[in-house]
């Protein structure tokens, strides 16, 4: 499954799903650590993620896969 998401910060890690997903991280952008969140956080539920685009943007495209 592809998604599209908007990342922002926030207090917990936690995933609004709906035709764009918002997903609030708690990690600072800083050296890549917002992402590693949101691939360890969605791996508990999806075995495989990956970030297809805006690896370095708030706007991500997401490969999710059950």
């Amino acid at each position: 499954m592809i998604v599209n998401c908007i990342v922002k910060k926030g207090s917990a890690f936690r995933v609004e799903k709906g035709a764009v997903w918002t997903i609030c991280v708690t990690e600072p952008a800083e050296n890549n650590r917002a992402n590693r969140q949101i691939i360890k956080e969605l791996s508990r539920e999806y075995p495989s993620v990956r970030i297809l685009r805006g690896a370095s943007s708030r706007k991500k495209t997401l490969e999710l896969l059950p």
